[in-house]
């Protein structure tokens, strides 16, 4: 048997809100750091749907459901690259962008009334409360939150410092 056991990846959490155009400009960042580092950085969506966004709701619902029928990602992609689009129409865009991806736009639909994914999203926002996330994106690695709703000027290199520091310290 080897010791040599892959590292785990590097997490980090992005809280996130769709209908965000400031989350829409950090999927330009997310490439990037997908790039750099491959599987050795795990990027994970956690909700932060705020109230002056009327769908916001919806949409964190939306990807919970596309994430069991497994395209988390690329849905998130697909809604988060048509923001204003969500802004006007709502929940049918939700389901449009479903179809389009190939998942079952009727589960969609039934999931967002029945709201079984609500749980979810609800204890992704309280969490991100708990550690002081007060707007979108906010990203947190390392244990260090990094918040990019003021500004994202610099906050790629910021996370790449933090997780080349936490990647070398694995080695």
């Amino acid at each position: 048997m080897s010791d040599s056991t892959p590292a785990a990846p590097v997490v980090l959490d992005i809280w996130c809100e769709l209908q965000c155009p400031d989350c829409h400009h950090a999927l330009t960042d997310v490439h990037a750091l997908r790039a750099r580092y491959g599987d050795r950085i795990e990027v994970r969506l956690r909700h932060f749907p705020l109230e002056k966004h009327k769908h916001s709701y919806a949409a964190a619902q939306a990807v919970e459901e596309a994430a069991a029928q497994g395209k988390d990602w690329p849905y998130i992609e697909a809604v988060l690259a048509r923001t204003d689009d969500l802004a006007r129409t709502g929940e049918p865009m939700l389901i449009e962008v479903a179809g389009e991806l190939g998942l079952d736009a009727e589960e969609f639909d039934t999931a967002l009334i029945d709201g079984r994914h609500m749980l979810i999203v609800d204890a992704d926002q309280a969490e991100g409360k708990a550690i002081g996330v007060t707007g979108t994106p906010t990203y947190v690695i390392g244990g260090e939150r990094l918040d990019g709703g003021k500004s994202q000027e610099g906050l790629r290199e910021r996370i790449q410092e933090i997780a080349d520091r936490l990647l070398a310290g694995q080695g």
